[in-house]
């Protein structure tokens, strides 16, 4: 099973999830969502695939979520809409993403990394 692993390398949570992933022995093709972020069809896929809502998909606590006053924008946004904006920033986009072409996990959560990837 091959596994993408969208992360920023400078993200503590990014960082602890690779950690995680080292210490089980599982391989990932590591992707840096800044510098390669996914493309629109490929986050429309992942948020099919996630089960979750579009604004999960979101980096919340970033700099960048707060100058473009997303908290507010998004609660009348479209799905195209969010979708162009996710594309246009990787610094926009909640992370690790962590995919297996079948499924998605966003953020890190140990236990959910244990029960899907492990």
């Amino acid at each position: 099973m091959a596994l993408t692993f969208y992360w920023y390398p400078k993200c503590g949570t990014c960082r602890k999830a690779k950690k995680w992933l080292d210490e089980h022995g599982i391989r990932v093709e590591e992707v840096h969502i800044v510098e390669q972020p996914p493309s629109k069809e490929q986050l429309r896929e992942f948020y099919q695939k996630s089960g979750l809502e579009l604004k999960k998909f979101f980096n919340t606590s970033g700099m960048k979520y707060r100058e473009l006053g997303l908290k507010e924008k998004l609660k009348t946004a479209s799905e195209e809409e969010m979708l162009d904006l996710l594309a246009s920033d990787g610094m926009l986009i909640k992370r690790p993403i962590l995919t297996d072409g079948e499924k998605v996990t966003v953020g890190f959560n140990e236990q959910q990394y244990e029960e899907l990837w492990k």
